[in-house]
Parts: structure tokens; C-alpha cells; sequence
């Protein structure tokens, strides 16, 4: 019995280790919380393979804080087979899953339409029926008067691009200048899109990823093989519907996409400072050579590139700081010095197309 019970209590530790592994999770930047969110998935309801409840699941599994559900509108291939009038139900059924949990769910809904408009999510909805509107411009408008945030979905997806390079329409270039479209996917699912994120750079759009999940997101994704979905990290006051909404629209998102970070550089270089730190900098007895430990706080591995001036002892000028690790690294200063900057440029992290943001460690010696 006291085996058995030996071997249960072994299995549960695993299995919790398991849960907290594969939780995305980065540190809160100040004054805000880092806020983690998938704002693009669909369910039996429209064109997914699942009832509402497993996004949830899915999602508390994933340590996500906010989630929107955004079936179609107009494609809806089971509707022989679920009905679907109420086009909040989906809605619904996730948020009662919820319940107490520490998730917040979004109602939207995705404008599914051919180019020149495209796809478009709206969330935050407050009645996705009135979205059912034959006029596109009509719609939007609608979502915009309830107060939805408005995004491009996938604007690089070859079914309706074939060249896979995401270009602003007249069409799209109309809806910013009314202040209709908040947002632009520059990662969908698996794909990344170095035009788009220039365009949200170019046009102060929100930058998003999504894993625009239809199936299963452990299945798509590999995570048990050390995937993970893409997510929006979020900075925001507080994790209510309106802090979320604020932030969306104030543009202080950042993008979290195959183990890359991209977003803007005064949103994204505060967060990788906070993410890494360094610390019990020591010079070796009668060396010039200065131990550092470099400590990463995030789900995120960091592949960084020593550009400071100094050589490095036991790495080359690239090495990589995985997820929750320490790695000690050596520096060849020449001289012992009072105080050492270190400076490194973040290989997975993008802050505008072909831009790798750089990482400023100030180290004082004790």
C-alpha cells in the first residue's frame, strides 16, 4: 500500500510539473500585469471541432487569462447539424464553463467575407446578432458602436493571397483612417508575417498573435513536445474586460509566436528587462575574467548575441538562456573594472521587420 500510494503521489507531482511547464507565462512589466490572451478560435458552432467548454479547458490548461471565441458569422458548415441563431451562444456556454476560474471570455465574432475586406475578428461584442448585416462597412461600423476592438485576421493567408505578402487595400486603408480596424494578426496560427507587422507599424495597429485554433490545440501545436499556441501578451492595469479593451486599443500588446517576441520596441524592450536579469557578477581570483549569471523568468528561451566590446570565456558570441534556467557566462573584460555594461541583441525577438531589439545590462561590482 505505501508503494502504491508512493507511485500516486510521484504520478500527481509530474502531472502538476507538466501543467505548470507548459503555462505561458512572462513577468509583469510595471505599472502593468503581463496578461496572456488568444483572441482568435472557433468551435463546432461555426467551422471548429469542438463545444465551447474545451476551449476553456484548453485555455486554464494553457495558464491563458482571456480568450475570445470567434465563430463566423457567414461560414457555418454544421448548421444542418447545430443550429445556430443565437450567435452569442457560444459565448455563453464558455463563460458558464468558466465560472470562477481566473479567465476572462470575450464575445466575438469573425466578419468572414472575400478580399478586399477579407477576414475580420470584433470582440468585446455586446450583441453578435447585430452583426449579421449583408454590408461589410455596415458591420464594422456595428462593432464599432458597440464598442468592439476590430482586428485583420491572417491578412498573408494564401486562399486569399496567393503571394502570401500582406498589402493594405483601399479598402483597409478607409477603415483605419475612420478608426474601424484596431489590430492586425502578423502571426496566425503557423505562419508570420514580416509585411504585416510593418503595416501595424506604419498604421498604429495593435500587434497580435492567434493560434486561430479549429481543432485541437495540443494536436496542432505539439505541446506536449514543448510547443505552444500563439498568444498576445497584453499589458494592462488589472485583468477586467475594460483593462484588457484599454490596453487592445493603447496598442500595448506584444506577439508570442514559436518561442519569438515581436511587437514594438517601447513595448517589447521593457519586457525582455524584465523577463532577464543578471545578477552575482564576480571577478575569478587574480583573473580579469567576470562570472555573470543570466536568470530568465519567462516561458520564452532567449537567443542572445554578445555585442558589448568584450569577448566571452566559455561561449561563443551566440548561446541561448532557456525557459526558467540560469546560465552563467564569463567575460573577458581585460581589466578589472568597477562597473561592466553588457549588451546583447535578442535574436527571437523582432521589433519591426529584419530589427533585433538589444538588451542593456548595467552590472555595478560590489
Amino acid at each position: 500500500m505505501t508503494r502504491l500510494l508512493s507511485i500516486a503521489a510521484l504520478v500527481l507531482t509530474q502531472h502538476q510539473a507538466a501543467a505548470q511547464e507548459r503555462a505561458i507565462h512572462f513577468p509583469d512589466v510595471a505599472p502593468h500585469q503581463t496578461l496572456i490572451a488568444d483572441l482568435h478560435m472557433h468551435t463546432v458552432f461555426s467551422d471548429g471541432s469542438v463545444w465551447p467548454n474545451i476551449r476553456v479547458d484548453e485555455a486554464i490548461r494553457d495558464g491563458l487569462d482571456a480568450i475570445a471565441l470567434t465563430d463566423h458569422l457567414e461560414y457555418l458548415p454544421h448548421r444542418h447539424d447545430i443550429p445556430f441563431p443565437d450567435r452569442n451562444r457560444p459565448h455563453e456556454i464558455a463563460r458558464t464553463t468558466a465560472g470562477n476560474r481566473p479567465l476572462l471570455v470575450i464575445n466575438g465574432s469573425e466578419v468572414t467575407r472575400r478580399m478586399p475586406l477579407g477576414h475580420v475578428n470584433a470582440i468585446f461584442v455586446q450583441d453578435a446578432n447585430a452583426l449579421v448585416q449583408a454590408d461589410s462597412l455596415a458591420v464594422l461600423r456595428e462593432a464599432n458602436r458597440q464598442g468592439a476592438f476590430v482586428f485583420w485576421n491572417h491578412p498573408n493567408w494564401v486562399a486569399q493571397n496567393p503571394t502570401g505578402l500582406a498589402a493594405l487595400t483601399p479598402v483597409h486603408e478607409a477603415l483605419i483612417a475612420e478608426g474601424l480596424l484596431h489590430g492586425i494578426e502578423i502571426a496566425n496560427e503557423g505562419t508570420f508575417s514580416d509585411e504585416a507587422l510593418r503595416i501595424a507599424l506604419d498604421n498604429n495597429l495593435a500587434i497580435l498573435a492567434t493560434s486561430d485554433i479549429h481543432g485541437l490545440v495540443d494536436w496542432q501545436f505539439d505541446v506536449p513536445g514543448g510547443g505552444h499556441r500563439p498568444a498576445t501578451l497584453v499589458f494592462a492595469s488589472n485583468p477586467s474586460a475594460d483593462a484588457v479593451r484599454e490596453a487592445l486599443m493603447a496598442r500595448r500588446t506584444v506577439a508570442y509566436f514559436k518561442h519569438s517576441l515581436i511587437g514594438r520596441e517601447d513595448v517589447l524592450v521593457p519586457l525582455l528587462e524584465a523577463s532577464l536579469a543578471a545578477a552575482e557578477p564576480q571577478y575569478g581570483l587574480g583573473t580579469s575574467v567576470l562570472s555573470v549569471t543570466l536568470t530568465n523568468r519567462s516561458s520564452a528561451p532567449f537567443t542572445l548575441r554578445n555585442v558589448s566590446g568584450y569577448t566571452l570565456h566559455e561561449h561563443t558570441d551566440l548561446f541561448t538562456v532557456p525557459a526558467y534556467s540560469d546560465v552563467t557566462i564569463k567575460v573577458k573584460t581585460g581589466e578589472r573594472l568597477q562597473h561592466v555594461t553588457l549588451t546583447f541583441e535578442v535574436l527571437n525577438a523582432l521589433a519591426a521587420p529584419g530589427t533585433h531589439p538589444r538588451l542593456v545590462l548595467e552590472l555595478p561590482m560590489q
